[in-house]
């Protein structure tokens, strides 16, 4: 029994030494490769039955994963993304200036439009600029990825766990609660990325002045619909905002405005098929496989065994902190909200660690990989689109010392408010 118990834990340890060497022989593994491995392991062992796994697949990820992918694929492939990309970047004339234009600006639109919407977005920007600019296209996904996680901190829906937050936390007036415990250091943990960043890739600000030009449109009816679709989702969103502002009664889901958004192109467009193929795949593979590995790590207990037998007291600031940050790393950030909101709430926890909770869970996809989803994301749209990836270690490097410099930023804020 005890063997049982324990081997999803052995596979996800498996899993997560594959993708920090991500290579075997002469063979090159992709992370989507590696998790799809570790979910056929434990199901083709009994581990969790085919009919747990289909229920562990979390559809509404899915479909706003997809609805993303597509409308990310139409801004790309019609050149609008571009064209925006100029308007939004044409005043950074150096790369100090770009780097903080992308940390700041990803940032705060992760903060409103959620952190994986802007990781499906921003990476074909980033690799746009690589190009153009001659700029190492590893030192700008790591810019993004470092952006969207810190930044969707500071607000109820900037990602997933912190929306779950938001609506079982017990936190009266949310978007209110994480401005006051979390706009200011969040803000101050982006410009200490930049600093890291500048620091790791010194060598590269030695250089000229950044010129930007202006992108034509490669398809202007793609694009149109591609704009409108853009917008719709803005809209949508911001509607969202002032129904939790006025407390309306209505909830109007991510799911649901990623899959209205996305229509126009849906039924108008030409050229559906070609975006079609032009869905990152692999990442949609690789979601619905950690979603199968995770259920049957979870259903161990062990995590949940582990947390109540090192006898903290979970409800202080510390210890949400570093056990969100900690326990993140082996079985994501949502499943740690969903075992820690109940605990927290048991010992009668108040607003105060609801928003701490989402600190910790979130700034833990710093730390490493697999930390958040919106790193993977980003890596493995890059690594489709440009054969180029960043790997365990180099993520790690500039990750765990910017992570333990984000966790100190929180925890301080937390004592001072």
């Amino acid at each position: 029994m005890i063997k049982h118990m324990i081997f999803p834990i052995i596979v996800l340890l498996i899993v997560f030494l594959l993708i920090a060497i991500r290579q075997i022989g002469r063979f090159k593994l992709r992370i989507w490769q590696i998790m799809l491995g570790g979910a056929l392991g434990v199901l083709f062992t009994g581990q969790i039955s085919p009919a747990n796994a289909i229920k562990a697949v979390n559809l509404d990820v899915m479909v706003f994963l997809f609805s993303m992918f597509f409308l990310g694929a139409a801004l790309e492939e019609s050149g609008y993304l571009s064209h925006l990309s100029y308007k939004l970047f044409r005043h950074a004339k150096s790369l100090d200036t770009l780097l903080l234009a992308i940390l700041f600006g990803t940032g705060i639109a992760s903060a409103f439009l959620m952190n994986d919407t802007l990781a499906i977005i921003g990476t074909p920007v980033m690799l746009f600029f690589a190009r153009k600019h001659k700029i190492p296209a590893k030192m700008l996904l790591l810019a993004l990825a470092f952006a969207v996680t810190i930044g969707s901190v500071m607000s109820p829906i900037g990602n997933p766990q912190n929306l779950l937050i938001a609506l079982q936390g017990n936190i009266p007036n949310p978007f209110v609660a994480f401005a006051k415990y979390l706009l200011i250091p969040t803000l101050l943990n982006l410009l200490i990325a930049f600093l890291m960043l500048r620091l790791f890739y010194k060598k590269q600000f030695i250089r000229a002045e950044i010129h930007h030009t202006k992108e034509p449109l490669k398809d202007p009816a793609m694009a149109l619909l591609a704009k409108t679709s853009l917008l719709i989702l803005i809209i949508l969103i911001a509607i969202k905002i002032g129904g939790v502002f006025l407390q309306l009664p209505y909830d109007l889901r991510l799911t649901a405005i990623a899959a209205i958004a996305v229509l126009p192109l849906l039924l108008f467009c030409r050229k559906r098929l070609l975006l079609m193929k032009k869905v990152d795949w692999h990442t949609l593979v690789f979601f619905a496989a950690m979603f199968v590995l995770m259920q049957s790590v979870w259903d161990t207990g062990f995590f949940q065994t582990g947390i109540s037998m090192l006898h903290i007291n979970i409800s202080s600031i510390p210890a949400i902190i570093f056990l969100s940050v900690a326990v993140s790393q082996f079985i994501s950030n949502v499943p740690l909200v969903a075992l820690y909101l109940p605990l927290l709430s048991h010992a009668g926890a108040g607003i105060k660690e609801m928003v701490a909770l989402a600190a910790g869970s979130t700034i833990a996809g710093n730390l490493l990989i697999l930390g958040a989803a919106s790193n993977v994301i980003i890596i493995q749209n890059a690594e489709k689109k440009a054969e180029e990836s960043i790997s365990f270690w180099e993520f790690a490097k500039v990750g765990i010392p910017l992570t333990l410099l984000n966790i100190a930023v929180y925890a301080a804020a937390f004592a001072i408010f």
